[in-house]
């Protein structure tokens, strides 16, 4: 679990990067693939928010309960996950307003691209340097194996990393598989 946790993240990170670029190439005054951005919003939405966070949101619940860990601590994770859900809800909403022709001046739409990217940053952040690492050595082969047995969704594909890909986000994972995004 902790490792699909893991590989989730360096997902995003990419997905996050391709969203600095398109920010960097509006700041030029550049032209870019709104639809790309657009797909970036529905796979957050559709799995980060219902398959990644709650696996993080289950670990971190079992670990919340049998080990001791101050308030501030204990409530941050779901506070930044509902946060993040709202910025992805009204960054899709831009997005959509702009699909349909409505005009938003840049700049707003590159410091709601810019803020989302900060936000998203500093929770990975957060989390792979000060909360997956200290429930890693925590947790026991038994606890995982009573959060595997946990886990509702058990097997699920990635619809943009997985084995096969979502028609939905063909087009991303060709950008993403054709440009560098280190």
């Amino acid at each position: 679990m902790i490792n699909r946790i893991h590989k989730d993240h360096i997902n995003i990170m990419q997905l996050l990067k391709v969203i600095e670029n398109k920010a960097a190439m509006l700041r030029i005054d550049g032209n870019i693939d709104y639809q790309l951005l657009k797909s970036i919003t529905d796979y957050l939405k559709s799995y980060a928010d219902k398959y990644h966070h709650p696996m993080e949101d289950l670990i971190y619940a079992y670990y919340l309960k049998y080990r001791v860990v101050s308030d501030q601590v204990a409530n941050r994770l779901e506070a930044d996950h509902q946060q993040l859900s709202e910025l992805t809800t009204e960054l899709d909403d831009m997005l959509n307003m702009i699909l349909l022709d409505a005009v938003i001046p840049k700049d707003i739409f590159i410091e709601k691209l810019e803020t989302f990217v900060d936000k998203q940053k500093q929770h990975l952040s957060y989390e792979e340097l000060s909360i997956l690492p200290v429930i890693q050595a925590s947790l026991t082969p038994d606890d995982w194996a009573h959060l595997s047995l946990q886990w509702k969704h058990k097997e699920y594909s990635d619809p943009l990393f997985g084995d096969s890909i979502s028609d939905r986000f063909k087009n991303l994972s060709e950008y993403i598989n054709s440009n560098t995004v280190n």
